[in-house]
């Protein structure tokens, strides 16, 4: 059989990858074994820190308030103890409640000095009797027995340090302890593991809970905690997602070589990815773990194309080196284009001041980076050696003989009518995009984590405590600053309590705690409970004394006396919620601001969740804009042409500006998790869109007409293409029945773009091109032509025969003009059947015809 590519010249790189086969083979096989040893030494990392934007407004004024306590790096756990049966009031309950807190007080990590309970020496109560002002402990030791007297006391104490909401239930069946996480762990003075510190919190609840006894424990240690737990589950949603993957490639391919090879070069770069993770000194992240998926997800559409490609070879007669060389000579530069757009659009999302998008765009960033050597250089080289089996041969050419009324169906899409009705559709479909996505919302919309499912463990423990207690886990910090010394000045004092009144009786705002509502109280509580005197006295030396009294609701200045502190408890974390309370903060500090105070917003998880929601909805945009403009120019580098740019990035934005609708749709917001999506179906999307023009432009440079040219790319690059769309959207569609609610959220959202970016591949792709890819006279074109003439290049000659030729040969166009006017001459009709393409073009200030004649039938009728 005649060499099919005996003409063909390889270029430097191609004769480089093979020329040195084994010592790729050699330096890949050390360097797998290398990176797994390392890839097997990462860590999850669960800094808080990492989950807000580092250089935010807010998070600077905390970390320069707080001084040395660093931003994220505490957290508050709250445990609520419950009983079935009977009120806090019982001498058993009380019991329990000390035992708890005691081993609680305990654990490794926990700043015993911050445990707050019934039984904390801390927990006071004010009266005013008629011997004067008295105060003493909730519970006293000495006073504690089991008689109905001594609970009557304990549930006066409470109801005088009016704990009822905060550290008893409204319905007095459950108490609270709270305490303080400590960053570090004083024993080993290492970062605290918060899944180990989870892991003993859990043995506690496991000691003291029975049938009428049950612990609900909550924070953000708690929650990062179980996330993590969680990682277990993403490692079982990939292996479900890898046997899914094989079935469907071997089914695709029917040969185990073709399945085995490409699933393993795959896991090598996944594997490959964990390992420079680690060497880098980066963990994985709660949400960057789901990127070795994407990683596996984008080699194995790679390796697809080049399988399939190299099948195709193979039936054309090449062995089995020279078809994974052709192959890799053919597809490495459009594959080379669309991972560095990749990787390059998924870098851009270094852009958000977030460290945990951060982590994830350097993992996916560094896998794209090595899926262009283990799938576009590996893979070709392993098959090199390997090949396809006959039987993947057979079915390959089974395939493209095959007639297939879907690829016939799909080739319609190239023709005016359809082509018309799939713009149109486009159209009306972005009307609705845009129409639906206008409620689309910024930051978390779920009560509790909503990371996590609604019947999560946390979710339920949150939501037992919010509705059984008065206080809020949705906290936030103003501080007010002042020059040293001045932090108990009357204004600064009356300027907080206008702002603590502006805010209680704002939309969203629970409570209010500040030093004026200190003072305030003190001072009626000093006066035997004068109402008169529950006002802000202007006194300076009364007033420090009103403020420096202890045991009310401390909310606690500095020791150099130069900021204050209001502590507001807020009903949720909505983004209604979040921006009328910034609002009115940032509208009172311009107005009152000046050199003797100074109001800024800071610290509390409400705080942060804030700042992250306006680094979010600044940042949307601006990442869609920078990831499609370098999409857009490495398309255009690629193949020269604008037209070509908006065949292939029209289809990605309709699939984006739908993504958005169904987010609004399912009320899913924009947030941490969801953010990088789009950003990652747009990496991915795009491998189709380039295959996919690649091919057909090649098709078109040859002469094909249009219609013969689409469908000639289905055969090949359009059946691998719309395998790897459903084979990603079939395994990330595991992921919906995650009990992790972002990667629930992460695997329709996913899903839906793979199978649009697809689908927009297919058809919407060949319909604007049907529009796009014509010169003056009607005629296709292909994109290389396009940009040659919009340049104003002379087109050269690049082959010396007849047939196949991608530009004009002249002696071939003379000798074909020639014969005809012989023809014409004799009088002698002639039939022609086949392509007659004639083109009328001007380069240069020249005109030339540009003819291509591939006649099939001459039928001469010679009359005697």
């Amino acid at each position: 059989m005649s060499n099919p590519n005996q003409g063909l010249k390889f270029s430097a790189l191609t004769r480089a990858v093979f020329t040195f086969r084994l010592p790729i083979l050699l330096l890949s096989l050390v360097a797998t074994v290398y990176l797994a040893w390392q890839a097997s030494l990462v860590q999850p990392d669960t800094r808080l820190e990492r989950l807000i934007p580092g250089s935010h407004e807010f998070v600077t004024n905390a970390r320069e308030f707080l001084g040395t306590e660093s931003v994220g790096d505490s957290s508050i756990i709250r445990v609520a103890v419950a009983r079935e049966q009977g009120t806090v009031f019982d001498y058993d309950y009380l019991v329990k409640l000390q035992q708890i807190s005691d081993d609680l007080s305990l654990l490794e990590g926990v700043d015993t000095s911050s445990v707050n309970s019934l039984w904390s020496p801390g927990m006071l109560w004010f009266a005013i009797t008629p011997l004067g002002y008295d105060s003493g402990p909730v519970i006293d030791n000495a006073s504690f027995n089991d008689t109905a007297e001594a609970m009557d006391i304990i549930r006066t104490n409470v109801f005088r340090a009016g704990l009822v909401g905060s550290y008893v239930s409204n319905d007095f069946k459950a108490s609270m302890i709270d305490f303080k996480v400590l960053p570090i762990n004083p024993a080993t003075q290492q970062p605290l593991d918060f899944n180990a510190f989870s892991d003993r919190l859990e043995q506690v609840r496991q000691k003291h809970q029975d049938d009428n006894i049950s612990l609900h424990v909550i924070g953000d240690v708690k929650k990062v905690a179980d996330l993590v737990d969680g990682f277990g589950q993403v490692a079982l949603f990939f292996l479900i997602a890898f046997l899914i993957t094989a079935a469907l490639l071997f089914n695709y391919s029917r040969c185990y070589k073709s399945t085995l090879i490409p699933l393993v070069c795959s896991v090598v770069a996944v594997v490959w990815q964990l390992g420079m993770i680690n060497l880098l000194g980066y963990g994985l992240g709660v949400f960057s773990v789901l990127v070795p998926f994407l990683v596996f997800a984008i080699a194995v559409s790679h390796g697809v194309q080049v399988i399939n490609a190299i099948a195709h070879e193979t039936a054309k007669g090449e062995d089995r080196f020279n078809a994974a060389r052709v192959t890799f000579h053919h597809l490495h530069k459009a594959g080379l284009v669309a991972l560095i757009s990749d990787g390059i659009g998924f870098a851009t999302l270094f852009m958000i001041d977030i460290g945990a998008i951060k982590d994830l765009a350097m993992a996916a960033s560094i896998g794209v980076a090595l899926v262009i050597f283990t799938n576009l250089v590996l893979l070709p080289v392993l098959m090199s050696y390997v090949g396809v089996s006959q039987r993947c041969v057979d079915h390959a050419q089974y395939k493209l003989q095959k007639k297939s009324a879907l690829w016939d169906g799909l080739a319609h899409f190239a023709e005016p009518k359809l082509a018309r009705v799939a713009v149109v559709a486009a159209l009306v479909l972005a009307g609705g995009g845009i129409w639906f996505s206008q409620g689309l919302k910024i930051g978390d919309l779920d009560k509790g984590a909503p990371e996590l499912r609604a019947d999560s463990r946390y979710n339920l423990d949150t939501n037992y405590i919010t509705s059984h207690f008065s206080t809020s886990t949705d906290l936030m910090t103003v501080f007010a600053g002042m020059p040293e010394g001045k932090c108990e000045t009357y204004k600064a004092i009356e300027l907080i309590d206008r702002l603590g009144w502006q805010l209680a009786n704002t939309e969203g705002v629970k409570s209010v705690n500040s030093p004026a509502t200190r003072a305030k109280m003190n001072r009626y509580l000093g006066n035997e409970g004068n109402l008169k005197m529950m006002a802000l006295p202007r006194d300076e030396r009364v007033l420090s004394r009103a403020i420096a009294v202890s045991g009310f609701s401390f909310t606690g200045g500095s020791a150099s006396c130069d900021h204050q502190k209001l502590k507001l408890e807020l009903t949720d974390h909505s983004q209604e919620t979040l921006q009328r309370v910034v609002g009115v903060v940032r509208d009172f500090a311009a107005a009152h601001n000046d050199s003797d105070i100074w109001f800024q917003l800071g610290a509390g998880n409400a705080a942060y969740e804030a700042a992250t929601n306006e680094v979010i909805e600044r940042a949307q945009f601006e990442i869609l804009a920078y990831v499609y403009g370098i999409v857009a120019l490495m398309v255009l580098l690629t193949f020269r042409s604008v037209k070509a740019v908006i065949c292939i990035l029209v289809p990605l934005a309709l699939t984006s500006l739908l993504c958005q609708a169904l987010m609004a749709v399912l009320g899913i917001g924009i947030k941490v998790a969801t953010l990088p999506v789009i950003a990652l179906g747009v990496g991915i999307g795009v491998d189709y869109g380039i295959y996919i023009y690649s091919r057909l432009n090649s098709y078109l440079a040859l002469g094909h007409p249009f219609r013969q040219a689409y469908q000639e790319a289905l055969k090949t690059t359009g059946k691998a293409v719309s395998f790897t769309g459903l084979t990603l959207a079939i395994g990330v569609a595991t992921w919906i029945l995650s009990p992790i609610k972002f990667q629930a959220d992460m695997g329709i959202l996913l899903t839906f773009m793979f199978l649009w970016n697809m689908i927009g591949a297919l058809t919407l792709l060949p319909a604007l091109a049907h529009f796009l890819l014509r010169d003056k006279g009607g005629e296709v074109m292909s994109g290389q032509a396009e940009w040659s003439r919009g340049r104003r290049r002379p087109l050269k000659n690049r082959a010396g025969s007849c047939s196949g030729t991608r530009q004009p040969n002249w002696s071939c166009v003379r000798f074909a003009g020639s014969l005809i006017r012989l023809f014409s001459s004799l009088s002698v009709p002639l039939k022609f059947s086949g392509n007659y393409q004639a083109r009328k073009r001007g380069v240069n200030g020249h005109q030339f015809a540009s003819l291509k004649i591939n006649i099939t039938t001459v039928v001469l009728n010679y009359h005697h």
